[in-house]
């Protein structure tokens, strides 16, 4: 952009309220189309898209007139700018991005007792855009959980994807947590609850109630 003052079109994405858990994809990164293949069926105004995430000037055409809005080419530069950053995150450059602000807690910390306040990475149930939306995964009881905030129940899981925590503990094994080796044990007078307790309980009250059946 000319204007220092000015501020990226990806820059605006990644500050927007609920899109915290973005990083900023590197222009270059989006420039290579090698890194694009595929999506171009999968998006929508695909071109227009591009070149609005690019701050390009678009191409003045007959399908403006058509469109009437730039709400539709918005709508598609978020899906197709989701869809690069799912890859970019398993890049080098990305995974150290992306470490970056798990290491400040931007991603949150895990809300299980015993995972002592473990910090979480973003992630996605499915790698196809409208089928789940995005998750928190935890490295040490390697369970996932909804955000807490509602500001992100409105990301798509396939903006990053189902492989990204994995890659990156696999990449930077060093920030991998050992898994928690506490677990809750249901007590009764302090005594352990057998796991078949419940199950002979409730056998017992249907043995009951058929007995009061009786005659």
């Amino acid at each position: 952009m000319s204007s220092s003052e000015e501020v990226s079109w990806i820059s605006w994405f990644c500050a927007l309220r609920g899109n915290e858990y973005f990083c900023e994809v590197d222009e270059d990164y989006i420039h290579d189309k090698f890194n694009l293949t595929g999506l171009q069926e999968m998006v929508p105004h695909y071109k227009k898209a591009l070149d609005m995430i690019l701050d390009l000037e678009p191409d003045e055409d007959a399908e403006d007139a058509m469109l009437g809005t730039n709400d539709i080419v918005e709508q598609a530069a978020e899906l197709l700018y989701g869809l690069i950053h799912a890859r970019y995150i398993l890049t080098n450059r990305g995974l150290a991005m992306m470490l970056e602000k798990y290491q400040n807690s931007d991603f949150g910390t895990c809300i299980r007792v015993f995972c002592e306040h473990q910090l979480l990475l973003p992630i996605g149930l499915s790698d196809h855009p409208g089928e789940s939306m995005v998750k928190l995964y935890c490295p040490k009881c390697q369970d996932v959980y909804s955000p807490k905030s509602s500001r992100y129940h409105h990301v798509d899981g396939a903006f990053f994807g189902t492989s990204f925590p994995h890659m990156l503990f696999m990449v930077h094994s060093e920030y991998r947590p050992k898994p928690a080796s506490t677990t809750f044990v249901p007590r009764l007078y302090g005594f352990k609850i057998h796991p078949l307790a419940y199950q002979l309980q409730v056998e017992a009250a249907l043995q009951w109630k058929e007995y009061r059946k009786r005659p």
